[in-house]
């Protein structure tokens, strides 16, 4: 342990992709290792040394420290969750990250993979083959959605039981294609996922220029609601994914009669927040496609396979500006419903929850501590997933989905 990052430089400038990765960052951190201090320097993606301490708060722009053990554990191949990812570390506090923030939330995938580089190499995982002509279909419509016309877009596979899928903050319907290529699904349920407004496909309205752009609990009911209603579905499965996951919770209170089933992924009624993640998101001096998908890494388990894991984080990276920030106003201020989910009843229509072990947003605790306040509500915590289960790991994903389809199916 004491000689760990003595090698650091040897192994970062001999990765082109990662120096390529950091190339904007030239600057000093602190690596704090129990007692022991290493000072990184970098000009432009490149280390320059590591030198050991101790060092002043002037020698350094930011800090990095955890106990011996916490950098132990985050070093193993697969480290369990909560030491997988330096935010999932802070958000459990076994990390304390001081100083000036800016050049560490600007280059912040470069600064997580490098301090991941004692990390003896996890077993490759390949991603599930897609067939070469998929069967999804994609189309516009034309909804009114708060007395404004929007061009909604949405895509669809299988026939059968109506099944909506519902994306996460900051992303779009492409993170359930998996699903819809999923023969043992499609052969039953009729899959349809929609982009929101301001995502993916999906314009904002006309005068969006002169707006912000913030969900609201209200809006979003009336959006799916909406959506359901023009495609004729009748009491459709829905099934969502983070603020799809919660908002799940408030169809299941105010409309459950319209449902057949609803199913929230990484769903809880409220998330403590976890450092900071809306006041990056939407700045002049960061990227903000680049903050969304460096900070959305750790939320990924680490035994998702490369290619899965890197799709889902392009969608975060490409997404609208101030659009990821605007849907985490839903997720931690007006989604709060920690007074209401008590009034669920599940009799009128099931609810099954489901979340990934990795997921420090909504953690295993916070779905649990959901669940309590509602009476039948069914719970099941997924191994070797995080935030994003669809997208990151679906061959994983489906051994958790699919028997609660075919329990929907059986209606039981």
């Amino acid at each position: 342990m004491p000689g760990v990052l003595d090698k650091l430089a040897d192994r970062v400038n001999a990765d082109a992709g990662l120096v390529r990765r950091g190339r904007y960052l030239s600057a000093r951190f602190l690596v704090g290792v129990g007692d022991t201090e290493w000072l990184v320097a970098v000009h432009e993606g490149r280390i320059e040394r590591v030198e050991r301490g101790p060092f002043l708060m002037r020698d350094y722009a930011f800090s990095i420290r955890a106990s011996v053990e916490a950098w132990t554990r985050h070093w193993q191949p697969e480290p369990a969750a909560g030491y997988h990812d330096l935010l999932a570390m802070a958000r459990h506090g076994h990390v304390k990250i001081e100083g000036d923030l800016r050049p560490l939330m600007a280059n912040l995938r470069w600064v997580k993979d490098v301090l991941a580089l004692p990390r003896p190499p996890a077993p490759a995982r390949p991603a599930p083959a897609l067939p070469e002509a998929e069967p999804i279909v994609g189309r516009y419509r034309r909804l009114v959605l708060d007395g404004r016309p929007h061009r909604v877009y949405w895509e669809e596979a299988g026939q059968g039981i109506p099944l909506v899928c519902l994306h996460t903050a900051g992303a779009d319907g492409r993170q359930w294609r998996y699903l819809m290529n999923d023969a043992d699904v499609t052969r039953h349920f009729r899959v349809l996922a929609f982009d929101m407004p301001w995502h993916g496909k999906s314009l904002p309205p006309a005068g969006f220029e002169d707006e912000e752009y913030r969900l609201t609990t209200a809006a979003y009911i009336a959006m799916i609601r909406e959506f359901c209603r023009a495609m004729a579905l009748e009491r459709p499965v829905a099934l969502g994914c983070s603020i799809g996951g919660k908002i799940v919770l408030e169809l299941a209170r105010l409309h459950a009669k319209e449902f057949r089933a609803l199913i929230g992924v990484e769903s809880a009624a409220w998330q403590p927040p976890w450092y900071d993640d809306t006041g990056w998101l939407h700045r002049s001096d960061v990227h903000g496609g680049e903050v969304a998908g460096a900070m959305m890494s750790g939320l990924i388990a680490p035994q998702s396979p490369p290619a899965t894991r890197w799709d889902t984080l392009w969608m975060y990276m490409q997404g609208g500006p101030g659009v990821f920030k605007g849907d985490l106003y839903f997720y931690r201020a007006d989604g709060d419903f920690r007074d209401r989910v008590g009034q669920i009843d599940t009799s009128a229509c099931p609810l099954y929850l489901l979340t990934g072990e990795y997921d420090f947003s909504c953690t295993p605790e916070d779905t649990r501590r959901t669940a309590e306040q509602i009476q039948g509500a069914r719970v099941t915590i997924m191994k070797e997933i995080g935030h994003f289960p669809m997208s990151e790991n679906p061959a994983q994903f489906r051994a958790y989905l699919l028997p609660v389809l075919d329990e929907i199916r059986a209606g039981r």
